[in-house]
This record gives structure tokens, sequence and C-alpha cells, in this order.
């Protein structure tokens, strides 16, 4: 097919409609070029539920053998049971989902032995060149003996190897509503969770691609309303929410109400401080709240900010040697997976924390979750820079005012921050400010919004 690979390959991943945007005549080139570009010569496979997965997912796989490589299909797999399996065989992997997106949306998710992410500075921009330069005749014909495919079931490994992170053998029980939506966390979830002392209360455990319920997407408010109303119903400790690939959560209370995942960011922060001896590096980006970086530093730890994006957070986590890392948008990442991202381990966290007490929810995470904020709020603009421009004019020589651009644009005063970021795939501008009480941050946010839609 004819292919626009700018419209495909994106920063991190590779991701569009099937069949309009691609296929599996593509993904079998792309497997070639996987093959090529990391010079593995054994790679692991999963994909999701998607009705389109099985299918893209074996076509990657006959491309990559055909260039000699040993392929080790896992099948129906989250992206975290994915990373598992790279890290725990060495094997490079690609994961065929597109997380949250809607039903006719695929996607791949590729890393290199050890779940080492495969960006566009990592090895995508080649692959996607490759795959540019095959379009029309093929991949060429290889001199290698044809790799072998096979499969192999990880969901025992991989669930074992997360109770081994978290001890939950002493908790008190808990009665938890998980929301799949019908994603991979239905496939994930019963094993994980069996022997605990829980009761689980399902929900949409059901695989189904099509998304029949509601959008796998937890950081959509609407997405998690069948959730709060259930663990009300249900007078449940907490509720948890994952996405459609399940390597991300979200949390609500016993209240029904959202956790932010700052607080759970700080409370996991200090929980792998605490296993660390009250030593370690831990990563959080610079839209997460005032809160994460100060509970790491009363925590004994030392907290390193970066750039939104699991690319650069797996980056620094790799450099600094940081034991944990965790983003506003639920993306938890530890050194004890590969460094790697994991909502699971991050959901395993806080049953530990809950039930290693006797509050409620809560109460436990009011402690870290210490500043108003105003959640992420995009605006389509027509002159991104023109708009940063204004608001950097507005505010920079104001006193007690700082400006960096680490990532488009932080002001911080002594009792407010905000950011400003480019979209780097629509012509919007995201907006996250916090302040110290409700009042400050709806000014602070009317006052930028005003700009920036000026």
């Amino acid at each position: 097919m004819t292919a626009d690979l700018s419209q495909l390959v994106k920063a991190y991943d590779v991701r569009g409609v099937v069949p309009d945007q691609w296929d599996e005549t593509l993904a079998e080139l792309f497997g070639a070029a996987f093959a090529q570009v990391t010079g593995a010569d054994a790679i692991v496979t999963g994909h999701d539920m998607r009705p389109s997965s099985p299918g893209l997912s074996r076509a990657f796989a006959r491309g990559a053998a055909a260039r000699g490589v040993d392929v080790t299909e896992i099948g129906l797999c989250s992206t975290d049971q994915l990373y598992y399996a790279s890290g725990a065989f060495g094997l490079a992997g690609a994961m065929f989902t597109a997380s949250h997106n809607p039903a006719q949306y695929n996607g791949i998710k590729m890393c290199r032995a050890g779940a080492a992410p495969v960006g566009q500075d990592t090895g995508l921009a080649e692959i996607r060149e490759l795959v540019e330069s095959w379009m029309d005749s093929g991949a060429p014909t290889s001199d290698a003996t044809p790799g072998t495919i096979t499969q192999r079931d990880t969901l025992e490994d991989y669930a074992a190897h997360l109770r081994g992170l978290v001890d939950l053998t002493a908790i008190r029980p808990l009665k938890v509503v998980v929301d799949a939506g019908n994603g991979m966390g239905g496939h994930t979830v019963p094993t994980v969770f069996a022997g605990l002392p829980l009761t689980l209360v399902p929900m949409y455990f059901e695989l189904d691609g099509t998304f029949p319920n509601h959008e796998a997407n937890p950081l959509d408010p609407a997405n998690i309303v069948d959730l709060q109303k259930r663990v009300r119903e249900e007078a449940a400790d907490l509720g948890i929410a994952f996405d459609g690939d399940a390597d991300r959560c979200f949390v609500v209370d016993e209240r029904g109400e959202p956790v932010s995942p700052s607080a759970i960011t700080a409370l996991v922060a200090a929980r792998e401080l605490a296993r660390h001896g009250g030593k370690g590096t831990v990563i959080h980006n610079l839209i997460t709240s005032w809160s994460v970086p100060e509970v790491v530093r009363e925590n004994g730890g030392t907290p390193v900010r970066t750039r939104v994006g699991h690319s650069f957070i797996k980056a620094e986590m790799a450099t600094s040697g940081a034991i944990f890392g965790g983003e506003h948008s639920a993306h938890y990442y530890f050194k004890d997976f590969w460094n790697a991202d994991t909502g699971m381990l991050a959901a395993l966290h806080v049953l530990a924390a809950l039930g290693g007490q006797e509050g409620t929810l809560s109460a436990l995470v009011a402690q870290y979750d210490r500043y108003a904020g105003s959640g992420e709020i995009n605006s389509t603009v027509d002159d991104q820079a023109g708009r940063l421009a204004a608001i950097k004019t507005a505010y920079e020589g104001r006193e007690g005012i700082t400006l960096d651009e680490l990532d488009g644009l932080t002001v911080t005063a002594t009792d407010w921050w905000f950011n400003v970021r480019p979209s780097n795939t629509e012509p919007l501008l995201r907006l996250n400010a916090e302040a110290r009480d409700e009042t400050t941050v709806a000014k602070v946010r009317d006052e930028v919004l005003a700009i920036i839609r000026g």
C-alpha cells in the first residue's frame, strides 16, 4: 500500500488507522526494518485485544523472521507484560496496541533488549526510512537462514515478578473495584491479584477492542464515571481504572473521588525510597505537583525534573540510576522493572500502602495532595510560537517571577506556577497551573488563558 509514514510514525511509536493508514503488508516491512536497525538475532512480540492486532503482530513476526530473526510470540498481553518479557529474556520487543485510541486505530511500541525504548532519536527514524525505501519494491531478500516463530505464555511469570517487588502478604482485606475498560487489564488483573486478600469487583473485563462501554482512557473524567459510581455502591475501599493496554492506572478513593496521579507518584516515591534505605533519585516531569519533589526530599531522596514524555523519563532514569519516576499522565516507571512503565506495579503499591494501615485512602493520600491544580487545559491556536512569546512577554521582568523553557514555558512565583506546552501533533497549547489555594489557581488560569485565546 502507499502510506504516508509522516502521519504514521510518531515521536515514540507507530500509530494509525487500520487499514486506511497501514495494514499487514506494511507491518511486515516494519518487522524487517526493526530486525535490521536493532541488529537483534531474536525478538519478542505481543498484542492487545483489538481485532486487527493478531494479524499485524504475526505479519511483523514474518518480516523479522525473514531476516533471520527468531521470534517469540507471547500473544495477548498488556504493554508492561511485553516490557517484562523484553527485560526478563533480554530481547528486543514489539507491542501491538493503540493504547486508549478508538477501535479503528492500531500501533507498535518498540523497544530494545531490557525494555529500552525505541523512539525518533533511538532507532525509529531509521526504521521509518527503511520502510519508506521498501514500500514500492518490498524488503530486499536476506541471505540469512529464516528465523523461527514460537509461542510462549508469560502471564504467570509476569504476575510473580510484580508480586515479588511489593509485599502484600500482611495487608488487611480490601475491597477493590477494577475497571479494565474492555482492555488488557481484564487479562492481567485476575492473575496478578490471585491469592491476595482482596475482594475484586470486576468491571468491563471482557476483552473487546471495540470498547463498547467507554473509551479506555481513564484520564478523561467521562471514562471513570461508571467506576466512581460502582465504588460508592459497593462501599469499596478504592477503585482502579486501566487504559486499553494496561500500562497506565488511575485511582479513585473510597468516596469515588479521583486521586491525582501526582499524589500517587509521591506515595509510591516515598515507598520506593523506604525500600532503598531512604536514598535514591526520583524523576518527575515538570507538570507534576510541587508535592512530588517535596515528598521526595522529605524522604531522603533527590528529585530530578524532566520534560514531559516517556522517552525523556526513561533516558533520565538510565542516566541517573533513578529508582522511580512518575508523570501526570499516570505513567509510573521503576528501576526494578527495567526503567519501564507499569501501571500494575503502581497499583500494587497503592494496595500495599492502603492495606498496611487502618485509615481510608482519602486520608492516606491527603498528605501527598497539598496544592490546588487546574488540570490540563487545551486551547486550539493558529500560532503556537506567537502565543508562547506573548505569554513570556507578559510575565518576564515581573518581580519574584522566574521563567524557564525546558519544555514549553514554565512561569513560577512564590505561591503558584504554570506551564504552557505546544502539542507535537495538533495545533494546541496545553496549560497546567498549580497554586496553594483554589482562588489563586483560578486567577492564574484565567489570566493565562486570556493571553492564549486573546
